[in-house]
C-alpha cells in the first residue's frame, strides 16, 4: 500500500491526488537510491572508502582510533565531515533554487562527473567530491506523504520496515511500512550496477552516476511544483 499522510480528512479527490503523489514520490526515491547505490559501490571499489555509507566509515574511524592509526583517523574524519558539509550544502542549494530538484541534481551531476574526470593517480580529491555529492543528494527527497525516507543510507529504512513487520504480526494495520523496502531495493540494485561498471571503467564509472543524476534532474521538471515542495526538506 502506498503511503498517505495520517490524521487528515480524506475526500475522493484528495485520496486520488495523494495516491499519485505517493507513487511518483516513491518512484523518485527508488531512482535516487539506485544513484546512491551505484556511486557508493563505484567509490568503495575504486578507493576502498564508502561514499554514502557513513555508518561504515564511522565504525572504521573508531577502529582506526583504537589502532592508533593517525593517518587513517584523519582521512576518515575528513570523509565524515565532507558528508555533513554536503548535506548542509544541499539544503543551501535547494533553498537558493526555490526548492526545486533540478538545480540540486545538476550540482550533484557536476560533482560526480568532475570526480570521474579527475586525471591524477591520487583519487582522494575525487572521493571527496563524490561524498559531497551524496550528502547533497539527501536534500532531494526527505519524505513522501508524511513518511520519512532515506536516499543514501538504508539502515533506517530496514529498521522502520522491521518495526512495521512486528506491528503487523501483532495485528496492527498501519500504512507505510512496506514502502521502506523501496529505497533498500533501489540501493541494492544500484550497487550491483555500480560494481559491474567499476570493474570495466574504474573510477570513470562515476560518469554513469553523473549522467543518471542529470537525467533525474530533468525528469523532476515533470513533477508538479507543489509535490516537489512536499518531498524536499523545508
Amino acid at each position: 500500500m502506498l503511503p498517505s499522510s495520517p490524521n487528515r480528512a480524506h475526500t475522493p479527490g484528495l485520496l486520488h491526488v495523494q495516491k499519485w503523489r505517493g507513487r511518483i514520490g516513491m518512484c523518485l526515491v527508488a531512482s535516487l537510491s539506485v544513484l546512491a547505490g551505484m556511486t557508493d559501490a563505484i567509490g568503495f571499489m575504486a578507493t576502498g572508502d564508502f561514499v554514502s555509507f557513513m555508518s561504515g566509515n564511522t565504525t572504521r574511524l573508531a577502529v582506526a582510533i583504537s589502532d592508533g592509526d593517525l593517518g587513517m583517523t584523519l582521512r576518515l574524519l575528513v570523509l565524515v565531515a565532507m558528508f555533513i558539509a554536503g548535506n548542509a550544502l544541499g539544503i543551501v542549494v535547494s533553498r537558493m533554487g526555490g526548492r526545486r530538484a533540478l538545480p540540486l541534481m545538476m550540482c550533484v551531476a557536476t560533482l560526480l562527473c568532475g570526480a570521474a574526470a579527475w586525471p591524477f593517480e591520487a583519487k582522494y580529491p575525487a572521493l571527496l567530491a563524490a561524498i559531497i555529492a551524496m550528502g547533497m543528494l539527501n536534500a532531494a527527497v526527505e519524505q513522501v506523504n508524511g513518511f520519512p525516507v532515506g536516499l543514501t543510507y538504508v539502515t533506517g529504512a530496514l529498521s522502520r520496515f522491521g518495526r512495521g513487520l512486528g506491528r503487523w504480526l501483532l495485528g496492527e494495520r498501519r500504512n507505510g511500512w512496506r514502502v521502506q523496502l523501496i529505497p533498500w531495493t533501489g540501493m541494492f540494485a544500484g550497487a550491483i550496477i555500480g560494481a559491474v561498471l567499476e570493474h570495466r571503467l574504474g573510477l570513470q564509472a562515476l560518469y554513469a552516476s553523473g549522467l543518471l543524476a542529470g537525467v533525474l534532474g530533468l525528469v523532476s521538471l515533470k513533477i508538479p511544483r507543489r509535490w516537489q515542495l512536499g518531498y524536499m526538506p523545508r
